[in-house]
């Protein structure tokens, strides 16, 4: 039998496969399971191959906790009705750790001083796979699961008698709900080493994972790797990239290979040759970490973790798709030219732009109306639509927004200060943009307008994630606005990510992304935070207070309250607690407050006092932001109680006072540690074009870099500027240093 030329010989009706699979689309269809997964739900009997880095540590010994959570993993498997085959490596190595300690504790000192031979491989595989199966065996046990052990050698799979024994035997193990976990029996193989002759039909356990997964008629072939996959370079390089699917024609020629297992034979151009081979055959084949903890669960789940090799991959997509790292790079290359264009030339550009929405209202309205009408029949919160909704007055506010960012005073290149260091040695300090923003924002189709706005009068590439809900109407505002970029700067300075699966491999580009900005809900901004060493810019609440102090003006009271709660109640600059002091709990005025709140619909919930005197429900927890007609209440002792509560509750967002006592007002507002703090006028206001910032990319409660609506001087740094006359340093020697203040203009 002829090998493969990568030296996998795996079974006669392999011989001559083409190795050809095509990439992944980067843009797919917008669902939970990845297209390029969706063979997972016809998988019922898996391979699982596991190797010699992820059952040992660095040191040799076994990794249990590893170990015991692809135990735990399996009999979950097992469980649901899986049939689940285990090829393990491991046992040479363990074997060479136990022989290593018995030689050293049966070794006299003597002995010790005199160069020890290494020890034979064949004798640490036989150590070593009686360990590793206790191993197994009692954890599967302590699981009530049984698993039985198969060594096997190339040899025997040359004989058609064999090979149909092992398929008889594997299929009563599993109609049994028992484990089989093979091994190669590397104790009496006839190799001297792997890949030194051309007579194997596997060569190492990868190889023989997948000679097993056709063999024995497997839906699905999940290699565990000491890796999140493979990579277009080595993983440790911060610029290679994971290879969701491979391809030929896209990928050999890009991927460099780094050294062998540390421990074991293979390595991961074991594993692509493994995986090629049996993808082609009709196995699709999952490389992903076995260090994680649920991995396998992952795959079967349809996530898209790893790399995918499919004999149908070309299907998904044409091989010339842009990834999410060329579209950043593409976005920082464009910003870097929209730097160079005049701050005429950038003007034109938003001017066109709004001119460009304007003439597109139609249009834009028709996309909106179908990602509306598609929300209403999934059943989606009134709060979700109302945000998505995009009327032609709200697209007029836009175009208008867009119109005063134009003619805004340039903000790039701006000189903020001017300092003479020495005679002839002048220091200008200048605006200058950040480079390449990620913003991510769910269900609010004028945000993009909006951010890219913001993006181009700032000079920063921007790419774009907005929510699947708007995925007609964020389409076409992309396609609106790029399509007026001047051919110098490039319409990829925006990019639109279409599929959220991109957002893990964008979170770790920080070589290129130099900010995230992640607008929506608590839980997508503490998960951004969590995944990205990237500066993050945001709030992950909206928690605002209105407090009404005993010297409140009711009549005004009733305004802001009613607007602050109902003007817009999905936004995060809405109320959600209202505190009272304890002196209005006694007079009408609450009272007149309460009706007029649940007259607008206002559903009402009070903390421990409010509700019990005012008889409502008790609200669950004073941090809860409801994004609806719904609201907190609380009596408060006074202003200083208020204070207390609302920088121990809040979100540092916005609050409010209302009140006619302007000493007490003074207090609140300098003791209050939001991000805005508002004296009888409605939390609303905080926004950035109310702020006359023109537009804003969100309301940041951080109090690094900006705080607060961030509109145009949010999303810029600084540089330094030094002009001399060929001064050095020269440890200082003969130079007079003045640091003399010069006015801004020379």
């Amino acid at each position: 039998m002829e090998p493969l030329k990568n030296g996998l010989n795996l079974l006669p009706n392999l011989n001559g496969i083409v190795h050809h699979l095509n990439s992944i689309s980067e843009n797919e269809d917008w669902c939970n399971v990845d297209p390029s997964r969706a063979f997972v739900g016809n998988v019922k009997r898996l391979v699982v191959k596991v190797g010699t880095a992820v059952v040992t540590r660095s040191d040799g010994r076994l990794a249990v906790g590893r170990i015991g959570a692809l135990c735990e993993q399996l009999k979950e498997l097992n469980t649901q009705g899986y049939e689940v085959i285990l090829v393990t490596s491991g046992a040479v190595g363990l074997g060479r750790q136990r022989l290593r300690y018995r030689r050293l504790a049966n070794s006299s000192f003597s002995d010790l001083q005199n160069p020890q031979n290494e020890l034979d491989g064949k004798a640490c595989a036989a150590v070593g796979q009686s360990c590793l199966m206790a191993l197994y065996d009692t954890m599967f046990s302590q699981l009530d699961v049984t698993s039985s052990q198969l060594l096997v050698n190339d040899g025997f799979f040359r004989d058609a008698g064999f090979r149909k024994q092992l398929s008889d035997t594997v299929s009563s193990l599993l109609d049994l709900r028992v484990i089989p976990i093979f091994n190669e029996n590397d104790a009496v193989s006839t190799r001297k080493a792997p890949y030194e002759d051309s007579s194997g039909i596997f060569w190492d356990n990868d190889s023989l994972a997948g000679l097993l997964a056709l063999e024995l008629k497997a839906d699905l072939l999940v290699l565990l790797s000491d890796v999140e996959g493979l990579y277009n370079g080595p993983p440790s390089d911060p610029n290679s990239r994971l290879i969701h699917t491979y391809i030929k024609e896209k990928h050999q020629g890009e991927i460099t290979f780094g050294d062998k297992s540390r421990l074991g034979r293979g390595g991961m151009t074991a594993k692509v040759n493994a995986a090629v081979c049996a993808a082609y055959a009709g196995i699709p084949v999952v490389i992903t970490s076995g260090f994680a903890t649920n991995n396998i669960m992952r795959v079967l789940q349809g996530e898209r973790i790893g790399t995918v090799f499919h004999k149908d991959a070309h299907l998904w997509i044409n091989i010339k798709e842009v990834s999410a790292h060329e579209m950043a790079v593409a976005a920082r290359d464009g910003s870097r030219q929209l730097q160079v264009l005049s701050s005429e030339e950038r003007k034109k550009i938003l001017l066109a732009m709004a001119d460009a929405l304007e003439k597109n209202t139609s249009t834009i309205t028709l996309e909106n109306k179908a990602d509306v009408a598609d929300a209403e029949t999934a059943g989606y919160e009134k709060s979700l639509i109302s945000r998505l909704t995009l009327k032609p007055e709200k697209i007029s506010g836009l175009v208008k927004s867009v119109r005063m960012l134009a003619d805004m005073e340039e903000p790039v290149g701006q000189i903020l200060k001017r300092t003479e260091l020495a005679d002839n040695l002048i220091l200008e300090k200048i605006s200058s943009p950040l480079g390449v923003l990620l913003v991510i924002f769910e269900s609010r189709p004028d945000a993009l307008v909006q951010i890219a706005a913001l993006a181009i009068r700032s000079g920063n590439g921007l790419l774009l994630k907005g929510g699947k809900e708007a995925r007609r109407s964020n389409a076409v505002l992309h396609k609106v606005i790029t399509s007026v970029m001047p051919d110098t700067v490039g319409d990829r300075i925006i990019g639109l990510i279409t599929s959220r699966e991109e957002i893990p491999d964008l979170l770790k580009l920080d070589g290129v992304i130099d900010l995230v900005i992640p607008r929506g809900s608590n839980k997508l901004v503490s998960q951004i935070k969590e995944s990205t060493k990237i500066p993050v810019l945001g709030h992950a609440d909206g928690i605002c207070h209105v407090y009404l102090d005993k010297a409140a003006n009711i009549d005004m009271a009733k305004q802001i309250v009613r607007d602050a709660k109902t003007d817009y109640p999905a936004a995060c600059n809405a109320m959600e607690t209202l505190l009272v002091h304890k002196d209005l709990s006694s007079n009408s005025g609450l009272d007149e407050l309460i009706i007029e709140l649940q007259r607008e619909g206002v559903q009402l919930f009070g903390g421990p006092r409010a509700s019990s005197l005012l008889k409502i429900p008790e609200s669950s927890s004073f941090h809860h932001e409801y994004s609806s007609l719904a609201c907190t209440i609380e009596i408060v002792e006074d202003v200083f109680a208020a204070i207390d509560h609302i920088n121990q509750h809040g979100s540092a967002h916005t609050e409010c006072i209302v009140t006619e006592d302007s000493e007490v007002a003074e207090t609140f507002l300098r003791q209050v540690d939001s991000a805005a703090v508002f004296h009888n006028a409605s939390t609303r206001f905080c926004d950035g074009a109310r702020f006359g910032l023109g537009a804003e990319v969100g309301i940041s409660t951080s109090r690094i870099h900006a705080r607060g609506p961030v509109g145009v001087e949010g999303l810029l740094t600084n540089k330094w500027i030094l002009r001399g006359n060929g001064q050095v340093v020269d440890g200082d020697r003969g130079i007079n240093y003045t640091h003399t203040e010069l006015p801004l203009k020379a």
